[in-house]
């Protein structure tokens, strides 16, 4: 595979992945403190797969993006069939504690090269690297830091994420914004569309985007492809 003189990289499933342990404790927590309705463990992990499957597909579809606030409410109602008065929920605090587990549990690298192919690639193209990142239940601002703990944070000249632009892949809104980025991180360099390549794991947000935007694309980790192609 060339070089290019610019990598674009989904984040989940693409670079990172949940410890499942994370998602374990979460849903304890908010069964024993989001549940006068009494459901079961099995029943509030179902309901917050439910929510992230739903506000995922909405926000391919809309090309906007569902706040995670807005997902954890979501959470709570439908946890309580939608009976419980959720204007009591303090979601800032809900949120910085969902932020303080994540760090207990805090997400991997899916592939343990993953840093050692970042580190290639950043040698041999002498290019610019960024991220382009859907969020759900954990925010932008929260993913900058797991990035830095993970001592990846460094590859990247610009970190994208749809909570902060208020638009979700594959919304070519979202890519045009990538694209001037990389612009303003090159200058006065120019790069060429084909000179840019985006990677992840997801055939719509990042594969149909990327192409609609003129850019090269590359599937990984949902295929039999890894992050270890890029150096082939």
């Amino acid at each position: 595979m060339p070089y290019y003189q610019h990598y674009s990289f989904d984040l989940w499933l693409t670079l990172i992945k949940s410890n499942p342990e994370f998602k374990i404790q979460r849903a304890k927590i908010f069964h024993r403190d989001f549940n006068p309705s009494n459901k079961s463990i099995d029943e509030v992990t179902k309901v917050f797969r439910q929510v992230d499957l739903m506000c995922n597909a909405v926000n391919e579809n809309t090309g906007k993006n569902i706040d995670t606030e807005e997902m954890y409410l979501m959470v709570i109602s439908l946890m309580n069939d939608n009976r419980l008065n959720i204007r009591d929920v303090d979601t800032c605090k809900l949120y910085l504690d969902m932020e303080a587990l994540l760090f207990n549990y805090l997400p991997v690298l899916y592939s343990p090269v993953t840093i050692e192919v970042l580190d290639h690639l950043k040698n041999k193209s002498g290019g610019t690297f960024s991220l382009l990142s859907n969020t759900g239940f954990i925010k932008g601002v929260t993913l900058k830091k797991v990035l830095s703990e993970l001592k990846i944070d460094q590859y990247f000249d610009f970190q994208l994420y749809s909570d902060e632009a208020g638009m979700s892949k594959p919304n070519p809104a979202f890519f045009e914004l990538m694209l001037q980025n990389i612009k303003r991180v090159n200058h006065p360099k120019q790069i060429n569309l084909n000179n840019i390549i985006h990677v992840g794991d997801n055939p719509v947000t990042d594969i149909e985007g990327a192409n609609a935007a003129g850019i090269k694309s590359m599937l990984i980790n949902s295929n039999n492809e890894d992050i270890t192609s890029l150096k082939k």
